[in-house]
């Protein structure tokens, strides 16, 4: 060939195609590979073509740069080309500019190359193409890049990186896709504006609907604020597909709170355009056995979450802790979480301690507004379920009140809420269902039994299957309870106080079944309510103890238990002694030698208190 300056060799841009490539125009390529006819050459990711072996004019390898000659574009698109040897050239590169497009647009570009720019919220290496989650302002989209199977692409892509995504909108499983040409990271001002114009789109797009509570309540109306804080928080990490755990304590209702949270969450989650299987990796809810969140529940957590950020490229996750959460029993727990930046969410109605705001982003509690424990965690986040979807109202409306029953609330609210559903699930039935649930979650254990506790409470919508379950049950869980009443009554010892009130004592460790349901905690429960029963206007605090435990519970007997633990761990050194709970409903843990000692000194602290007339 004649050494020529003015020749004009172009460069094909990422996302040029076949109708940018001229017959007789000289192409900048990269050998692909090799067959018995010939040498396959890239002219970009998405146009090749072929050198016949005839038109080859010298040995190459794999990846090599090469000049061709495109001599013919054939109708079913193929391209054959000559390889050409230039020694002088300029080059010229030819790009297409693409309008960007925003996610929820791409529905009416089905077929076409298009630009999208966001956020990368997931990077997954799968068998055959890496998949990227990209965020923008308008929704959520899978990016399907392929170079060999199981092989990363773009490795240079990183997570929450501010990207530019070349590539054809596919239909793949029925769901939208893109299929890269080219992911770019953007820098500078680029990514700055583009980061801006999301974060503007998303908080505007995350802000609750002002919507109204389901009944009256004052205390409520004054965490209006805050829950329209929380749920917001939750909306904006379902639309930037940052993984959510939902942990809660492990009776009714705990489990009502966050069962109505989930049904809102895993909703939005599939409205908010993730793929089909993202509310099972997006989303997870599991209960705590304590009323507080355990060392134990963070070790789980942070194992889960950090394979997943190694594994699938994950985000860290929003913990959102429902009926624990609020007390200094929580704080070993939130001490590790700060070391991975994991941000905590409450919405408790245990009695605050003072520490534990400064490891949270939002509390929702009724004591922080002159509430106090009879606003239940279950009507807590049903009001924030609403708030995060209002669309799922009709299938949780019913929860408070079964949240209200199981946790044996006195508030006005409870009322209010058994009223709103008596058509449908009248108080007896709403007691059932708490009771059920007791019941259910004692035998599952750490599972979450999504399915199993969505049919106790009817979620489902087969009122058939829900009826007969929570018959079945209950009965179980009645012939349990009183099985275990049988033995322990006998034993119930009494005391009676200077101040009037009348101390029942009952060790659950040696005059009850272990291992079974009841469990203590609700054992000492159904003790009280008999002695309740059998001491009418009298005020009454029942005791269950164990070797290195005792659970509380009061009837007109003004008790501040965490205030009693508190004072009781000065008191007694070497007591070892912990706990918290309601301000009379409650636990505390000691060393088992010290039993005697501590049991005494909390009998004491009872009888100091005031009676209620």
């Amino acid at each position: 060939m004649t050494n020529n300056d003015d020749i004009l060799v172009y460069r094909l841009g990422a996302t040029c195609d076949l109708s940018d490539v001229t017959e007789g125009s000289i192409y900048q390529g990269k050998v692909q590979g090799f067959a018995n006819f010939g040498m396959f050459v890239q002219l970009n990711d998405r146009i090749k073509g072929l050198v016949h072996k005839s038109n080859m004019r010298a040995e190459h390898k794999e990846k090599d740069t090469v000049l061709v000659k495109v001599r013919g574009i054939r109708p079913n698109g193929n391209i054959d080309l000559e390889e050409v040897i230039i020694q002088v050239y300029q080059v010229q590169n030819i790009e297409r500019k693409s309008t960007i497009v925003r996610v929820s647009d791409l529905k009416s570009r089905v077929g076409k190359t298009v630009a999208i720019e966001g956020e990368v919220a997931q990077i997954k290496q799968t068998s055959g193409p890496t998949i990227f989650t990209i965020v923008d302002e308008s929704g959520t989209q899978n990016v399907a890049a392929f170079v060999e199977a199981g092989v990363r692409a773009f490795p240079e892509i990183e997570l929450n990186q501010i990207v530019r995504v070349i590539g054809e909108v596919m239909m793949r499983n029925n769901q939208l896709q893109i299929e890269a040409d080219v992911v770019t990271a953007l820098s500078g001002e680029d990514t700055t504006a583009v980061r801006e114009r999301i974060d503007k789109a998303l908080d505007t797009r995350a802000e609750p609907e002002d919507i109204p509570l389901l009944v009256e309540s004052d205390v409520m109306e004054r965490l209006r604020p805050e829950m329209r804080k929380v749920a917001k928080i939750i909306r904006k990490a379902v639309f930037v597909s940052q993984p959510i755990i939902l942990r809660h304590h492990a009776d009714a209702d705990g489990i009502c709170s966050a069962v109505a949270i989930e049904q809102a969450v895993v909703a939005l989650i599939r409205e908010s355009g993730a793929d089909f299987d993202a509310e099972n990796y997006l989303f997870k809810r599991a209960p705590s056995k304590a009323p507080f969140y355990e060392i134990e529940d963070i070790t789980r957590d942070l194992d889960f979450s950090l394979k997943d950020h190694v594994r699938f490229g994950q985000k860290m996750p929003l913990v959102l802790l429902t009926d624990n959460g609020s007390t200094e029993e929580d704080e070993p727990s939130y001490k590790i979480a700060r070391v991975y930046d994991i941000p905590f969410v409450v919405i408790d109605h245990h009695h605050p301690d003072a520490t534990i705001d400064k490891y949270l982003i939002a509390h929702v509690n009724p004591y922080h507004v002159g509430g106090d424990f009879g606003i239940t965690a279950g009507m807590l986040g049903t009001e924030v379920a609403r708030l995060i979807n209002p669309k799922v109202e009709p299938a949780i409306r019913h929860i408070p009140a079964v949240a209200g029953v199981g946790d044996r609330s006195e508030a006005a609210e409870r009322a209010r809420y058994l009223d709103l559903v008596k058509d449908q699930y009248p108080e007896a039935a709403c007691k059932d269902m708490a009771l059920a649930l007791d019941y259910e979650q004692f035998w599952l254990r750490f599972n979450d039994g999504r399915e199993i506790v969505k049919d106790i409470l009817n979620i489902n919508g087969n009122t058939e299957r829900h009826t007969n379950l929570v018959a079945l049950l209950v009965d179980g869980a009645n012939t349990m309870i009183e099985d275990q009443m049988s033995a322990c009554m006998p034993h119930v010892v009494a005391r009676e106080l200077s101040s009037g009130a009348k101390v029942f004592l009952i060790d659950v460790e040696i005059h009850a079944h272990k291992f079974t349901f009841p469990p203590p905690g609700k054992t000492s429960g159904e003790v009280h309510d008999r002695l309740c029963k059998a001491n009418p206007g009298s005020p009454v605090v029942t005791i269950g103890f164990g070797p290195d435990f005792a659970v509380l519970r009061s009837r007109g007997v003004l008790m501040n238990i965490p205030r009693m633990v508190r004072e009781l761990r000065v008191e007694i050194p070497g007591g070892g002694i912990s706990g918290g709970g309601h301000l009379v409903v409650g636990s505390i843990k000691f060393v088992e030698g010290m039993r005697e000692v501590v049991l005494e000194a909390l009998i004491k602290k009872i009888g100091e208190a005031q009676v209620q007339k």
